[in-house]
């Protein structure tokens, strides 16, 4: 039971039936901490010397009919304040409010009963048929991490939500949901007593698991798999624990919704939507309340935001006369949902909270109310939804723009983990195809990686606004995950590649190049440098490397390389033009650098163009002030923009001068306290610029971005999200484009005229923007709460440019930010095993549909069938080949928690045998017995994947 100050929980009933003479015992858990942590006011860092007093503790035998009659008060006394002057029903509660005080006199008991009288005939007076019905549900939100470490979580839940059932129990009509399956697992682990309880109430239906992911995740900032992972994760834990799945993504707290959520909550077999969070938009006001939310591909979710605009509501009538008053959409829907009770550590509801209820049930001027759960609020509006209006694509949060760059290493930790787990699981899935008799997939350790990630993408926690001591935990948790993760990734590469153990590079070794992309790649791979390695082309300038180019690795595949093996290419080249510039070029772009590091001027070759504007520049970094009018860490406010200062102090040297690659070394002065480092890298093959970038960042509340100015007209950018994009204005034509100041984007964001198009390319950077012909990628913040050293110290991170011929919808836009994050592997083997590298790894491929991307395999959860999960990628409808190099003997079309949908046909391989017995044991195919991916596409035709406009399809595969 949770007992606290502040007004928040000041009772606990030890007995309703004492004879007197009874021992009662005690077991205290005492936290010296705010229900907001320890800092000062509500978001200040924590303050390990804050103390806390206990200044009053009272064992009392309750007066009943007191309180009653200071129920009845509160509840007419809120009428009379909050009802316009002009309202008659106002009125009438004060002059009732009056009559009451007039009769009372304390400890009278006869006067508390006269009293009571007179509430009583004020507050049985009943509401017409026509009144609005609010649907009041019980719940107690706790963040997951915020002001207060995980630890500090597992106790919050433990005490809230034993002081729920102790309600429970008192009030038999009283209804309490409860979302995120991580906070249900720490109890289930913690607290068997609660557990048992809370199965026990459960099955009562007074405890209301809901939600359906593991956490509440942030929806902007992880990638699609992650998504997918949070759904699949929460909805098997309340499976598996309770019985049966969420219908709810519950989300009432997080900093705006990506297009794709939509979409992945059909998906996850959900059908609705709640969030409270647009109600804070600083610019304008969201003008829907019950609607249908359409996403990215069209898939229409019923979504309501509590027109109370709280889910921390106090049960007062000023409460349910605004869920009437802000109610958008009352033409259509006439209820709401009102989410009441204390979170973040109040506990939850309070029986006053009960009884301001039941007392306002059914009283004239205010809404009717109904002690329920969200599931029978959504199933009653669901009976005349087909007229509500709709809402297209993502709903954008105005407000909060900030944590799209905050706490920057957890950011990075995020993607670089997002894509170790997308290798491991494809290689370990690989290996089992090989070896199915002796590998062991490992399922459990990578679903505890995948509740590790997805704890650390808790939208406070991903979004950069939680305490110091929180990262730290996370940083924990992202280093399990890095560690061994790679361990297990490069464990697997040696045994799919039969590799030998620490060979040394010598001119009778070879490369074994790997690629985890479902596409062909001829990219420069750098080398370590080892004993015995053979002289090669290009060593790096700090000589700790070399670059080999390799040529046409398969997809999702492996390929052998010799250091005797020379490839035809054009070297990249380098020099100074007459104003002491310099000058990089390939067979593609040529780009010149002043001498404070900026591109003055970049030129296509290919369409003989030039890309920025006289008199414009790229690769400019500028630092804004950044004071945002209160929450520091989560705010960036449209202001920052007409304050900036321009870092032209710097230099630029030479550093590599081909033939494989040139780079660029650029150093620049930020300020007193920060400097910033870059190595710019040009390669022989690509179009593809590269900013490897390193700073010490040492300021306080600012704001660094990098910024492109291009020669480029068009109305909107493109800005990759999960599983998709969207595009968002260029110019501030209205207040709802001018508050897309901020935005955020995944790997990429593209500006494109008709013909032509650049994109900017990331490998942890979210915060963004387009204005007009210029691109800003959000770099470094340096906010001061909650987490006063938020940013402070070192930095590494990467960005490129890639200008492309072609409009982004006819571009390779997608494909190059995967390759930006996931570089191809490289692999010490022996030369003699070169050819068999090259069908080491069993591989799936697509074909016919290069708008189609292959992003996830791995095993399903309950089987040994593989699991694949592509998507369409730029907006159009698509007709893609699924070639496999094992026999497909079944496969199904199923959602993200792999459930079959509908079957697939399959076109018969022409000698299924054969096949079965060249690939099915062992893939590594040697010398004469070498058959080539041709021959393989005419034994296994590969299947048809029909896809539409944005479509996400996960596929189930028997495989012989």
């Amino acid at each position: 039971m949770y007992i606290a100050g502040n007004d928040a929980r000041l009772d606990y009933i030890l007995t309703t039936s004492a004879q007197g003479g009874e021992i009662i015992q005690f077991y205290v858990e005492m936290a010296c901490n705010g229900m907001f942590g320890t800092g000062s006011g509500l978001i200040g860092p924590p303050d390990p010397n804050r103390f806390f007093n206990l200044h009053e503790l009272e064992l009392v035998v309750p007066n009943k009919l007191a309180w009653d009659l200071l129920h009845d008060f509160q509840v007419i006394i809120g009428i009379g304040k909050d009802f316009p002057e002009d309202s008659v029903r106002g009125s009438q509660a004060l002059y009732t409010a009056n009559r009451i005080m007039n009769v009372f006199s304390a400890g009278d008991d006869r006067s508390i009963v006269e009293a009571l009288k007179i509430s009583r005939e004020f507050l049985n007076a009943k509401n017409g048929d026509a009144q609005h019905e609010v649907y009041a549900v019980g719940h107690c939100h706790i963040d997951t991490g915020w002001l207060w470490p995980f630890e500090e979580t597992i106790r919050k839940c433990a005490r809230s939500w034993s002081s729920q059932i102790n309600l429970m129990d008192r009030y038999l009509d009283y209804k309490f949901i409860c979302s995120q399956a991580q906070q249900y697992e720490w109890v289930k682990e913690n607290y068997l007593l609660l557990w048992e309880r809370i199965h026990e109430k459960v099955a009562m239906g007074q405890f209301v698991p809901t939600g359906g992911t593991w956490v509440e995740m942030d929806t902007n900032i992880p990638g699609g798999e992650s998504l997918c992972r949070q759904f699949l994760l929460g909805q098997r834990f309340f499976k598996e624990n309770f019985g049966k799945r969420c219908k709810i993504f519950w989300l009432p707290d997080s900093f705006g919704y990506t297009a794709q959520i939509p979409q992945l909550m059909k998906l996850a077999d959900m059908k609705y939507f709640f969030t409270q969070k647009l109600s804070w938009n600083n610019v304008n006001k969201f003008p829907l309340t019950t609607f249908w939310w359409i996403g990215l591909d069209g898939t229409k979710i019923l979504t309501h935001m509590a027109p109370s605009e709280t889910y921390n509501a106090q049960c007062t009538p000023e409460e349910l006369t605004r869920s009437v008053k802000n109610h958008r959409d009352k033409v259509f829907s006439n209820s709401s949902l009102l989410v009441y009770g204390n979170g973040d550590g109040g506990g939850g509801p309070l029986a006053s909270m009960i009884e301001r209820l039941r007392r306002m049930k059914d009283v004239d001027g205010l809404p009717k109310i109904k002690m329920a759960s969200d599931i029978e609020f959504y199933e009653q509006i669901e009976k005349t939804a087909n007229e509500l209006p709709f809402w297209k694509g993502e709903l954008y949060f105005e407000l909060h723009r900030g944590i799209y760059t905050t706490q920057s290493l957890c950011k990075k930790l995020n993607r670089s983990c997002e894509f170790l787990l997308r290798d491991l699981e494809m290689l370990a899935t690989f290996a089992y195809l090989k070896y199915p008799e002796s590998f062991q997939y490992p399922r459990e350790t990578i679903n505890e990686f995948w509740k590790f990630l997805c704890l650390t993408q808790f939208h406070d926690v991903m979004g950069g606004s939680a305490i110091e001591m929180v990262y730290d935990d996370c940083l924990q948790l992202y280093t399990k995950i890095d560690v061994l993760g790679k361990q297990m990734r490069n464990e697997y590469l040696a045994k799919l590649l039969n590799l030998q153990e620490e060979p040394t590079l010598d001119d009778t070794k070879a490369l074994a190049i790997i690629n985890t992309l479902p596409w062909e790649r001829t990219e420069i791979v750098t080398v370590p440098l080892n004993e015995g390695l053979p002289k090669l082309t290009q060593y790096s300038a700090f000589g700790r490397s070399a670059y080999v180019l390799v040529n046409k690795v398969p997809p999702m595949g492996s390929k052998g390389y010799s250091f005797k093996e020379q490839l035809e290419y054009e070297p990249v080249k380098i020099k100074m033009d007459q104003l002491n510039h310099i000058v990089i070029e390939n067979q593609f772009i040529q780009v010149t650098f002043d001498q404070s590091g900026h591109i003055v001027r970049l030129f296509d070759k290919q369409v003989e163009r030039d890309l920025i504007r006289p008199g414009e520049c790229g690769n400019e970094f500028k630092v804004y002030e950044d004071i945002p009018l209160f929450w520091d860490a989560w705010d960036v406010e449209i202001y920052h923009l007409e304050k900036a200062r321009r870092v032209d102090q710097g230099s630029v040297q030479i550093l590599e001068q081909g033939p494989l690659r040139v780079s660029l070394l650029i150093e620049k002065q930020i300020s007193e306290f920060s400097r910033l480092r870059q190595i710019v890298v040009l390669t022989a093959v690509s179009r593809r610029l590269d900013f490897e970038t390193e700073v010490d960042w040492n300021e306080n509340r600012k704001f660094m971005k990098v910024e492109f100015a291009w020669d480029i007209l068009t109305d909107v950018a493109t800005y990759e999200c999960q599983y998709g994009y969207v595009q968002r204005p260029t110019n501030y034509n209205t207040s709802w484009d001018s508050a897309k100041f901020e935005v955020m984007a995944q790997k990429f964001m593209d500006l494109s005229e008709f013909g032509y198009g650049v994109a900017l390319l990331n490998d942890c950077k979210y915060g963004c923007s387009a204005f007009q012909n210029s691109m800003r990628l959000s770099l470094l913040r340096s906010p001061k709460a909650p987490d006063s050293n938020c940013d402070l110290g070192h930095h590494t991170f990467k960005y490129a440019i890639y200008p492309h011929p072609d409009h982004f919808l006819q571009s390779d836009v997608v494909q190059q930010g995967y390759n930006f994050n996931a570089p191809l592997l490289a692999s010490v083997t022996s030369k003699s095993r070169i050819h068999e590298v090259d069908y080491a790894v069993p591989q799936f491929t697509v074909e016919n549909a290069p708008n189609v991307i292959l992003d996830t395999i791995k095993l399903a959860e309950d089987s040994n069938d593989v699991i694949i999960r592509l998507y369409e990628a730029y907006g159009g409808h698509a007709k893609a080949r699924l070639i496999s190099s094992r026999v497909i003997e079944k496969i199904s079309k199923c959602n993200i928690l792999e459930e079959v949908i509908e079957s697939i046909p399959i076109i018969n391989p022409t000698n299924p045998t054969n096949v079965s017995r060249t690939f099915s044991k062992n893939l590594r195919v040697l010398d004469d017995d070498i058959v080539e991916l041709e021959q393989q596409r005419q034994i296994n035709e590969g299947t048809i994947i029909r896809f539409k406009p944005h479509e996400i399809v996960t596929l189930k595969l028997s495989l012989i």
